[in-house]
């Protein structure tokens, strides 16, 4: 079982567009067994992917490892092409990075997950660049349920939104983007009974979790390739402009720009999703309470900044 399953990366139905032929088989697992579901030059119709998603089976589908990279140049394809819709590719995008964002946080090996997870912005920056309503239909995409994986995509997401009305360039970008994207990276070392526990943690369950910021510092400084913001994005962004946050209580000169803009994500993405123990806000009314309520924890102005993020997005869904 344990070899059988290193043979496949599982994959998100969602990925491929209707009637797009496949240039790589798809399997289901199904009795402790993978089952061969779709060939090579097969299609999927509009109606069998709505079905599925109907049903919630449309998270549960994998490609052997031996033809992941037909997988990848098969997205990319979806993306460059001429013909799919700019929201279809933005949903397309989303759905094929989630499972590199599983990867991140349940490899084995942390490394191999932080290399393999470079792409995932890299596409995202350069849909940006090419399609100019990409960033308002990716964030659309945004605020269903909270889970680690779907909150550190999104909050990346949203971070790029920000950091592009903030003017950085290309390269400050793909920083940003992974910094964001590997924000929580520590909590692989947080228990799954906290991580996944119905309604407030108790003062030593808190004080745990409190602890994820160090244990993504260490993960991260393991890795050659990862900069010192990314890290900061990290280990800062639970730091308050007040000078009360964690780990470091620092004042708000001292925290990282790319620290403050996750700081600024992470809470928004929170508020804004499904969680077991709270009803999610309107995007302005979350903002609004990030304003007043959580006055001086975060920069003011990339706070400000952040409406600009959301009246784009409303603009582009109103045209």
């Amino acid at each position: 079982m344990n070899s059988e399953k290193s043979q496949f990366l599982k994959i998100r139905l969602s990925s491929i567009h209707p009637s797009t032929e496949l240039t790589f088989n798809i399997f289901v697992y199904i009795n402790d067994h993978y089952t061969l579901y779709l060939r090579q030059g097969d299609k999927i119709s509009f109606e069998k992917l709505m079905y599925l998603d109907a049903k919630s089976q449309g998270d549960f589908f994998y490609v052997p490892v031996s033809e992941w990279g037909a997988y990848k140049a098969f997205i990319q394809e979806q993306i460059n092409s001429a013909i799919i819709p700019i929201a279809d590719k933005a949903q397309i995008l989303k759905a094929s990075s989630m499972a590199i964002v599983e990867e991140l946080f349940e490899h084995p090996d942390v490394n191999v997950a932080l290399n393999s997870s470079r792409p995932v912005i890299e596409n995202f920056v350069s849909f940006m660049e090419t399609e100019p309503e990409a960033m308002s239909h990716l964030i659309g995409l945004s605020g269903h349920d909270f889970y680690t994986y779907n909150h550190s995509l999104d909050v990346s997401i949203y971070a790029l939104g920000l950091g592009r009305i903030l003017g950085m360039n290309q390269k400050e970008l793909e920083e940003l983007g992974l910094g964001s994207l590997f924000h929580d990276i520590g909590k692989r070392n947080v228990s799954l009974d906290i991580l996944c526990k119905k309604g407030v943690l108790s003062k030593d369950e808190w004080s745990i979790m409190q602890m994820h910021p160090q244990y993504g510092y260490v993960i991260l400084n393991e890795n050659s390739s990862i900069t010192e913001a990314m890290k900061a994005a990290c280990f800062e962004h639970h730091e308050s402009f007040q000078g009360n946050g964690y780990p470091q209580q620092l004042q708000a000169h001292e925290i990282h720009p790319h620290a403050r803009i996750v700081a600024i994500t992470d809470t928004y993405d929170a508020l804004t999703t499904q969680r077991s123990y709270n009803v999610p806000l309107m995007p302005t009314d979350a903002l609004d309470l990030m304003k007043e309520k959580l006055q001086g924890r975060y920069d003011p102005e990339m706070l400000k900044a952040m409406y600009s993020v959301l009246f784009n997005l409303r603009k582009s869904q109103a045209g």
